[in-house]
């Protein structure tokens, strides 16, 4: 049976709608944006202070406590909060739909739209790639099953109950999982400075040290470098020229100046030293050619948040290879991220299969002796995920670039120690990871046991009727007629006195775009410029967006970190 079954259903458009102010800030203030939107607790926790003069575009909402904030970009992250009493008179993103009521509980409403269904229902309208988001109106719609305010404060307090004894478990659960991360970095740090098989060098001799084993790869290397030159000259036909060895690009050394002295037998070396480092491109998406049919792995960044890169999301043919110069990468090459979205940067993994990669994306391949040194050169890497992001280079996103990557410095151990630490390491790594994966597992469950909670309370099961309440139909029945009532209330809306023009419809909207001389514009452009209410341009904003010939089209402007329309060239 249904959630909404034998229920009076209601939507979120009639029952909170409370108009919110939309002048934005007269002086200094508190700004409230998605960013400030603790997405696992649900709750408000970077709420910025900002100067007047400081004031974003989208600074406009007047908050109040009690208004339930939903995020319409990303629906499928649910940023959604509560303003509380401290944050009363804020100012708030127009990226929030605000959620006021008087019929609605504010707590009883934040728990409604954490609810799977409000999440799914929201994600299935999403409008937009590059900036996915509902309307407001799509949320509007959303419908639901609607209890007297009494039973409301009923819901409310079981699921309180319920779900603070939840909350706690999965707090220890993230503790853990915490310690858990920290005990793999200590572990892998103990790993790279000797500290892990401190007792095995006290009872065993290598059969050379890290310095002679660097020797012997630089060797390799050199010889392969030959090599190859002197096949390129024979295929072209020529004699080698004069002292052609000299134009060997020897790799970058270790700056030693600043590190710390290494175990007896252990060398400093760089990465650019132990293996050939390279990179990819992105072929042109406009160039079907490139991708249609394709079937050459091509991985991005993204993809590194896994240790081992089995599989690509994307793929491109034989002709991207030859044009693009893409290098197909064998399995086994390790990769390091140089840039990224959020905590993408400096991650490191493996191919599992022969790929290529896009420009984001450093790769090591190592080769004949240095082969065996890999699965330490990864540990290394692994464990050096703060320090590579530490030495970033860049402004706003810094990034890193292939001559840090090569210049990085690596304690290099002899061979037989390496393999005694991956051993040791691969042991206690094993079993951090089943713990690992024991706490994902519960922390899965918790979900899914508050998403039962939240469907049986929404659902009418959680707590049972009181037979002395108001009847909810009934009740319902009255706040449409009052709402009935309000609307043949003539309505008085200041007007600009510019020049400007009223908003009835779709059609007027876009009259005034085709007028208007500039080609991109954002929301605030528009608003300037058009008399009507704040939610009844927006939705015929977006409505504008869905005719079949639309006079615009929506773009992020990475410039300005907001999304933006321009002219639709007819």
């Amino acid at each position: 049976m249904s959630e909404l079954n034998q229920r009076p259903l209601a939507t979120l458009g009639e029952l909170a709608d409370e108009p919110v102010e939309q002048t934005g800030p007269t002086r200094d203030f508190v700004y409230v944006d998605i960013s400030s939107i603790d997405r696992e607790t649900k709750k408000i926790t970077e709420a910025k202070a900002l100067t007047l003069s400081q004031a974003p575009s989208r600074a406009k909402q007047v908050l109040r406590t009690g208004d339930v904030l939903v995020s319409m970009t990303r629906p499928n992250l649910n940023a959604v909060a509560l303003v509380p009493e401290q944050l009363d008179g804020a100012i708030g993103s127009t990226g929030f739909h605000v959620l006021r009521s008087r019929w609605l509980r504010p707590e009883f409403l934040l728990r409604l739209v954490q609810s799977q269904r409000f999440v799914d229902e929201m994600s299935a309208l999403v409008q937009g790639a590059l900036y996915p988001a509902v309307r407001p109106k799509d949320i509007a719609a959303f419908t639901f099953g609607f209890e007297t305010p009494a039973q409301q404060t009923r819901i409310v307090a079981k699921l309180e109950e319920l779900l603070s004894d939840l909350d706690a478990g999965v707090a220890e659960l993230k503790a853990a999982q915490k310690k858990l991360a920290q005990y793999r970095q200590s572990l892998l740090k103990a790993a790279v400075e000797g500290a892990l098989t401190a007792e095995w060098r006290t009872k065993n001799t290598p059969s050379e040290t890290g310095a002679q084993l660097l020797e012997r790869i630089l060797l390799e290397r050199r010889a392969r470098w030959e090599a190859k030159q002197l096949a390129k000259f024979k295929e072209q036909g020529k004699t080698p020229p004069k002292d052609w060895q000299k134009k060997y690009p020897e790799p970058v050394r270790p700056d030693t100046a600043d590190l710390p002295e290494l175990p007896e037998g252990w060398v400093w070396a760089t990465i650019d030293q132990l293996a050939a480092i390279g990179t990819g491109v992105t072929p042109l998406k406009s160039k079907s050619q490139y991708y249609m049919g394709g079937e050459i792995p091509w991985v991005t960044s993204g993809a590194l948040n896994n240790e081992m890169v089995a599989e690509a999301i994307e793929y491109v043919t034989p002709l991207a290879l030859k044009e693009c110069r893409l290098e197909l990468y064998p399995a086994g090459t390790l990769l390091v991220a140089m840039y990224g979205e959020g905590k993408t940067r400096g991650k490191c993994s493996e191919l599992a299969i022969p790929a290529t990669i896009n420009q984001a994306i450093a790769a090591l391949v190592l080769e004949d002796t240095a082969i065996v040194c890999k699965p330490y050169m990864k540990s290394f890497l692994l464990k050096s995920y703060d320090d590579m992001r530490n030495q970033a280079s860049g402004g706003v996103q810094p990034n890193l670039n292939l001559q840090i990557v090569r210049s990085i410095a690596i304690p290099f151990p002899p061979i037989d120690e390496q393999q005694a630490i991956t051993d040791t390491l691969s042991a206690q790594l094993e079993t951090a990871k089943d713990q690992g994966t024991a706490i994902e597992l519960s922390l899965k469950q918790s979900t899914a046991q508050r998403q039962n909670i939240l469907r049986a309370a929404f659902a009418g099961q959680l707590v049972p009727q009181d037979p002395n309440d108001e009847s909810a139909s009934a009740l319902l029945e009255r706040i449409r007629g009052e709402r009935a009532e309000r609307a043949k209330q003539p309505r008085f809306l200041k007007t600009k006195k510019t020049k400007s023009m009223n908003l009835s419809n779709s059609a007027s909207l876009s009259e005034w775009i085709k007028a208007s001389q500039s080609d991109e514009f954002s929301f605030d452009d528009l608003r300037s410029g058009i008399s009507g209410d704040y939610e009844t341009l927006k939705n015929l904003l977006f409505e504008s967006l869905e005719n079949k010939s639309p006079a615009i089209e929506q773009f992020f402007d990475g410039n300005t970190g907001q999304l933006r329309f321009r002219k639709v060239k007819q």
